[in-house]
């Protein structure tokens, strides 16, 4: 990979990142700050994500991508090969795995804490052997019947995030009567499934899953309610970023703003996210969240 020093969107080396020479030995769980809410950048290497619009389809651009995110002090870099936009098509594990497995390959040489975004058992299997060493799986209630035993034998930490099913324009599943409630007891559900496989609890992270079989209410529910969430006793990973909720805040002449117009709203929601004492944020934008987190952290004291 040495070859990879070319920073997203510049074209050829014009501006190249540090060359990945000897290998670095990757960074752990262990190693991330305990003194602030930790950044987890989102590395798409699909065609048809509803944010960066496939600009990191490529191997090697997406690569350049996450390596810039992790000098740019990403503590996590969150490698996914299939979209979960609305209506978006499943790919198969295999072309899933030929997306995702020399990214993460690659970051971890480069030093790189990777987590592995899939809701397939097997594509986790191969990206923990290539060294990640977090699994976020989105798939909530439909989680994969191998994936509870996986995550018991390797050890990973495992982001276990709600959702009702495949996420749909219309999601008829988006109904509660009282959403945090409803989301921390589906959560405990199907956590308890971990622990029958042997799954400890300091491995499991919690999502609300923002957006996964909610509507924009929902969305500002449970994040009031994060501190109940956090009552399961596990880490709790907040992902907000560019998503539907906040377009639609952020409407304009009757129009919701686009995905990259969301960042400045992504990162007060990062700094209010940290107040509530979330574990870490999933985001786009690494040095705006970045900044959110440790002034949040400063001010708390």
């Amino acid at each position: 990979m040495d070859s990879l020093a070319a920073a997203p969107g510049t074209g050829p080396a014009t501006s190249p990142l540090p060359v990945l020479r000897p290998a670095r030995s990757p960074r752990k769980l262990a190693d991330l700050p305990t003194d602030r809410t930790l950044v987890m950048g989102i590395l798409n290497v699909t065609p048809d994500s509803f944010s960066d619009g496939g600009q990191f389809a490529d191997t090697d651009a997406a690569i350049r991508a996450g390596l810039k995110m992790h000098y740019e002090g990403a503590d996590i870099i969150d490698v996914g090969g299939e979209s979960t936009r609305p209506d978006a098509v499943r790919v198969p594990p295999e072309e899933e795995q030929a997306r995702v497995l020399p990214v993460v390959q690659a970051l971890v040489r480069a030093g790189a804490l990777v987590s592995v975004d899939t809701m397939n058992a097997s594509t986790a299997q191969q990206a923990i052997d290539a060294g990640a060493a977090i699994v976020n799986d989105v798939s909530g209630t439909e989680i994969d019947s191998d994936m509870p035993a996986l995550v018991a034998r390797t050890g990973v930490s495992y982001v276990l995030m709600h959702s009702r099913g495949s996420v749909r324009s219309d999601d008829p599943n988006a109904s509660y009567d009282d959403v945090v409630e409803e989301v921390v007891a589906e959560l405990a559900k199907v956590r308890d499934r971990f622990y029958a496989a042997g799954v400890a609890p300091e491995q499991i992270i919690v999502d609300p899953g923002l957006g996964f079989s909610k509507n924009a209410e929902h969305d500002w529910q449970l994040l009031r309610g994060l501190d109940r969430l956090g009552s399961l006793g596990h880490r709790v990973l907040v992902g907000a970023s560019r998503k539907r909720f906040l377009g639609s805040l952020l409407t304009s002449f009757g129009k919701a703003a686009p995905p990259l117009e969301r960042d400045n709203a992504t990162a007060a929601v990062s700094a209010l996210a940290a107040r509530s004492g979330a574990w870490a944020v999933r985001v786009h934008n690494v040095p705006a969240n970045l900044d959110a987190v440790k002034v949040t952290a400063a001010w708390k004291g």
